[in-house]
């Protein structure tokens, strides 16, 4: 019945729907303007740079390795899905190349121009001078030698397995200096930036002017100290993306952990989802490197000169602060600042507060007070991305060893961080801990903490709920808003999500908060129809609704129709969004933006004006199918006045940005203005403001 309901809600053929996949690289291609626009300093560009070939990779492993396994079902099958896998692969692998072609003019025509305009220079190895040879041959010897192992392809049946993301060098050896060595060899060399701790050389400066070398470039200059028998060397780069989706049966029985452990071992020998390559490789070293990795032809993709972009992550900075962005110190929340105990605070009144302009430090003293304090009986959370040395987790063990009764509801299928949270759960459980590796056929999704005082005989809960990771790490780069409370209404519901964690039935009733698989879809259906009846009955209706994510069809249809019943609907979708807004007689009253800034924008939230008596909803879910009902997610209400205005406050500067935020075909918001509006900015120094004049705003990190 679920899956025929589920059938029933999808949007019709006449609605105009974009495709997923398409939609994905066209958020991936506004991370490419960040790293063109001069606006944004030239080091942050090639952090964007690196952004953009990181989230390319993860693509092709997970999307890109999917629609081959589709490609791959029987036609009977395939006939069953929405789209043909096979053409939309065609037009993702045609949109990537799109993308890949003004990368790299991007990167030679912008970034290394304005390199040079500051004296920083990238040399290839046809750049050197004389005194620049020397000192590379001798680094060479003595730091990047050591870490080579090449692999002489030969005419036997050798099999070379390419690790996963892992750059290589195919080297075809030409021109023999003696007469007793073969005409012509090849080889395979992995390129050892994980060893070299880089993927870059500085060379010395002089007179002010800096050098810097790719690693690939060192090598190869110096392929004639290894190859001494040739003296024509052709060198390309390779690189292999393996498919990282994780096949896990996830029944109740059997050891999920262990299933985890094993399909992280497969991911690093998955099937090859693409092999990017340098297109002036030689065809017969193309030919030698594809047979000796049984990689075919339908894997190769053309790149260019250098892989793994993503290592720009650790480009070399020289000490230039005015080539980054301009620091912005994290601030204290006004009032928690002053508390000496967060759990008193919270006793008082409801606080929010805003990754990562404010201090992620109140969840840290929360965690660390309440494993400390002997009122304390019992704490919940939910993890689903920890930092690798977690404060949070750490507090979690204390807490445990403090003997507190500790439920801590771990992820194991997050991706691409399965094993720091298998790590930390093993902590909690040697601790005494009470650990429940998430649910079957769900993903635990949302951000949660459950702490329960004794106070003179009465348990007493006090709840964090969160649209970011208890994660210290991404917090100074995730925007996020987070609520401490120990308001009734919402620990009770709280208490009832952690119930349904233990005992897996979905019998459970929230009154205030939507829980996804649960309740949320329906009560989000609920409210867009009370603003469909509002419009129709001429009354104001209005929806404010921010996700990364917009993808769910039946929450699309439902968003048409509001907007054809005269539903005002202002949309802010960082990511993917299948929505065409400004249809004619479909979504005419829909706007879409997207902010892609100096931060990830990471927050959801969803406003209902519920004919002026608005309803505010910030939640750790999009609106993606897999979200609302393949997911735990929460959607906590704001019920007081003082944080609903805060809130409104930054979600206002966001929809007047027009600066950082874009039309849903990419093209930049016009000003309506001559006073430019940059939200991220804008919402910082609002938080700024809220800092009483005679004290520092700045937040000394004490954890």
């Amino acid at each position: 019945m679920e899956k025929e309901k589920e059938k029933e809600q999808k949007a019709s053929p006449d609605y105009p729907l974009m495709n997923r996949e398409l939609s994905w690289l066209a958020f991936n291609y506004r991370v490419l303007q960040e790293a063109k626009d001069k606006r944004v300093p030239l080091l942050e560009r090639i952090k964007f740079m690196a952004i953009f070939s990181s989230n390319l990779d993860e693509y092709f492993k997970v999307r890109v390795a999917t629609l081959k396994r589709l490609i791959k079902l029987k036609k009977k099958t395939r006939q069953k899905l929405d789209e043909e896998p096979t053409e939309t692969l065609l037009q993702v692998i045609k949109e990537v190349r799109r993308q890949q072609e003004e990368f790299g003019k991007v990167f030679r025509e912008n970034i290394l121009a304005d390199l040079r305009e500051h004296d920083i220079h990238m040399l290839t190895e046809n750049d050197l001078n004389k005194s620049q040879q020397t000192w590379v041959m001798n680094y060479f010897r003595e730091t990047v030698a050591p870490l080579l192992l090449p692999i002489i392809l030969d005419d036997t049946e050798l099999h070379l397995f390419l690790k996963d993301q892992t750059v290589y060098l195919g080297i075809q050896m030409l021109n023999p200096n003696k007469e007793s060595v073969k005409p012509q060899r090849f080889a395979m060399l992995e390129i050892p930036t994980k060893k070299h701790g880089s993927r870059f050389v500085k060379l010395p400066t002089v007179k002010g002017h800096r050098y810097v070398m790719f690693i690939d470039d060192v090598i190869r200059f110096c392929l004639p100290i290894m190859f001494p028998d040739y003296a024509t060397f052709h060198a390309h780069a390779v690189k292999v993306s393996r498919d990282a989706e994780l096949d896990i049966e996830e029944e109740v029985s059997g050891n999920l952990m262990a299933k985890i452990r094993k399909s992280l071992k497969k991911r690093e020998t998955g099937y090859p989802a693409r092999l990017l390559y340098d297109p002036e490789t030689p065809q017969e070293l193309l030919d030698r490197m594809m047979a000796h990795t049984a990689i075919t032809e339908e894997e190769l993709v053309e790149g260019s000169k250098y892989h793994n972009f993503r290592d720009f992550f650790q480009f070399p900075d020289f000490n230039l602060p005015d080539l980054k962005y301009t620091p912005q110190p994290t601030l204290i929340h006004p009032e928690l600042e002053k508390e000496k105990s967060i759990l008193a605070a919270m006793k008082k009144k409801d606080y929010l507060v805003h990754y990562p302009y404010q201090s992620f430090d109140y969840v840290l003293r929360l965690f660390n007070e309440a494993a400390d304090d002997p009122k304390v009986t019992a704490m919940s959370a939910t993890l689903y991305r920890v930092a690798t040395k977690s404060a949070i987790a750490k507090a979690l063990v204390k807490a445990a060893k403090n003997g507190k009764l500790v439920t801590v509801v771990v992820e194991l299928k997050a991706r691409f961080d399965e094993e720091s949270n298998i790590f930390w759960a093993g902590k909690l459980q040697k601790a005494g801990a009470n650990v429940i590796f998430g649910l079957p056929d769900l993903k635990v999704h949302s951000k949660l903490g459950l702490i329960t005082r004794n106070e003179n005989g009465k348990l007493v809960n006090y709840a964090y709920l969160s649209t970011g990771n208890y994660n210290e790490d991404t917090s100074k780069i995730y925007a996020d808003h987070a609520l401490f409370t120990s308001d009734p209404r919402l620990t009770k519901d709280m208490e009832q999500v952690f119930e349904f964690f233990i005992d897996r039935q979905p019998d459970k009733k929230f009154d205030h908060l939507l829980v996804a698989p649960i309740n949320m879809r329906q009560r989000f259906m609920k409210m867009i129809d009370r603003e469909i009846k509002n419009a129709k009955k001429g009354l104001p209706a209005r929806m404010i609704l921010k996700m990364n994510a917009l993808q769910d069809e039946s929450m699309i249809k439902k968003l048409y129709t509001a907007s054809q019943a005269g539903v005002k609907v202002d949309l802010l979708v960082r990511g993917i969004c299948c929505l065409t807004p400004g249809v004619e007689g479909i979504s005419e009253n829909i706007i879409v933006r997207s902010i892609v800034d100096r931060y990830l924008e990471h927050a959801r939230v969803y406003v209902f004006h519920n004919n002026g008596d608005e309803q505010y909803y910030v939640a750790s879910a999009d609106w993606m199918t897999r979200n609302l009902n393949r997911r735990v997610e929460v959607a906590f209400p704001l019920l007081q006045p003082e944080l609903i205005k805060e809130l409104r406050t930054i979600l206002d500067l966001q929809m007047q940005d027009d600066t950082k935020a874009r039309n849903v075909d990419n093209s930049y918001i016009e000003p309506a203005k001559p006073t430019h509006v940059r939200a991220q900015y804008a919402a910082y120094e609002y938080l700024r403001s809220l800092v009483p004049a005679d004290t520092d705003p700045a937040c000394s990190t004490k954890y």
